[in-house]
């Protein structure tokens, strides 16, 4: 049988595969540290790090023995009995983020979906919001997920297009805008504040300094709870373990996922309170994996590494570079540069029929991936484990790749 080549890999995901993506033209094999192999042995660096899940870089060797292990003693119980891994795991997330309670899931939209389903809860038996008219404030340009549910909030045509009846229940409001979000609390019946600490999918948009600590401010003046969707934005990636820490803000529902497992598997989770979290009774919210010992032990050692290593500090040191020397490239095609430790973005603006994806599938061709985001924005999230000589190479790529354009 002769050799797969990278474009039969692709075209047999074409053929029978659903077409819900389009991926760059690249076919990887391998991984390893911040390096990607693809299947003809090309070596890249990853500059996207599965949206920010592979924090700790690929197959981080503590991590691969923390899954292996387990995995020949025990994977999945069902929440029907107990294990002897779950406690530990909870015990060891509410010491480390300071909450009562931890609900344990599997992927950031299910997270997402159990802090809404604890929003109402809470609404309901703590706030004496009148029965099924509880709302939540949500912010334009989220992503919280793909859910029937969640698409209901977003102000992404591709996102909810042909997919309605939509979830009622919802307000939008414009992000990092105060006096809509106040006007918005007035409602008596509002029970949450759903918000991206920064939008990632959105372009990585920051909000100005002090929004979170001011929104915060006001859900406890109007008796709302401040839900944090850290699932992007956490574990390091901004350069604090979590965004809302750039703010001193404690959100009362926080949401976690992809790098809470180093990108090594389908792990997530929520954290609140005893008042929040115990407005859930058995048999009213669950998940048959959620909370399986594979996902505890690599939960635990996949933070363990962010904090033995010292990532969250080298994420805010290596931002600092990035945009640096980002905005010192000379092109008439970079229109901005943002972000905050590791999570950045450059937004591009088309030249001569170039855009943001022609940029991208340049990079790809010198040895770097990203991916655009809504066309015209490249985000570059590495992993949190690279190091100045790393990135100072791969910076070294970008600016090749924009050279070759000629303006």
């Amino acid at each position: 049988m002769a050799q797969m080549t990278t474009k039969d890999y692709m075209h047999r995901e074409s053929k029978y595969g659903a077409h819900n993506y389009h991926p760059l033209p690249v076919v990887l094999e391998k991984g390893k540290g911040v390096f990607v192999w693809d299947v003809e042995g090309k070596r890249y660096f990853d500059f996207l790090a599965a949206y920010s899940a592979v924090n700790q870089g690929h197959c981080h060797p503590k991590i691969v023995e923390a899954l292996t292990a387990q995995a020949q003693k025990l994977a999945l119980t069902s929440r029907a009995f107990y294990n002897n891994v779950l406690g530990e795991w909870e015990q060891y997330m509410t010491d480390l983020f300071g909450y009562d309670k931890m609900l344990p899931m599997n992927s950031g939209a299910e997270a997402d979906e159990t802090a809404l389903k604890l929003t109402r809860k809470w609404a309901y038996k703590v706030k004496g919001i009148p029965k099924n008219q509880a709302k939540i404030i949500v912010c334009n340009g989220n992503f919280h997920g793909r859910t029937i549910t969640i698409i209901s909030m977003s102000s992404d045509p591709d996102a909810y297009n042909d997919y309605g009846p939509y979830t009622p229940g919802f307000i939008n409001i414009p992000y990092n805008d105060i006096e809509a979000l106040e006007h918005a609390l007035q409602d008596s019946n509002v029970a949450g504040f759903l918000v991206e600490p920064i939008q990632a999918e959105a372009g990585v948009y920051v909000p100005e300094e002090g929004f979170l600590k001011k929104a915060s401010e006001l859900c406890k003046k109007y008796n709302v709870l401040f839900i944090a969707d850290e699932v992007q934005t956490g574990i390091g990636r901004t350069g604090k373990m979590l965004a809302c820490e750039h703010e001193n803000v404690r959100p009362d529902i926080l949401i976690l996922g992809k790098a809470i497992s180093g990108g090594m598997f389908p792990v997530s989770c929520v954290l609140a309170d005893d008042e929040i979290m115990l407005t859930i009774k058995p048999g009213e919210h669950g998940s048959t994996y959620g909370g399986n010992p594979i996902a505890g032990k690599v939960a635990m050692a996949a933070l363990n590494v962010i904090l033995d290593e010292g990532l969250v500090g080298n994420s805010m040191r290596m931002g600092e570079i990035f945009r640096n020397e980002m905005r010192s490239i000379k092109s008439e095609m970079i229109e901005t540069v943002r972000g905050k430790g590791l999570l950045n973005a450059v937004a591009i603006k088309p030249v001569k029929g170039k855009s943001a994806w022609d940029i991208c599938l340049g990079m790809k061709e010198n040895g770097i991936i990203a991916k655009p985001t809504h066309e015209h924005i490249i985000r570059f999230t590495p992993p949190l484990v690279i190091t100045e000589s790393q990135l100072m190479e791969a910076i070294g790529l970008i600016k090749k790749t924009f050279s070759e354009f000629g303006f």
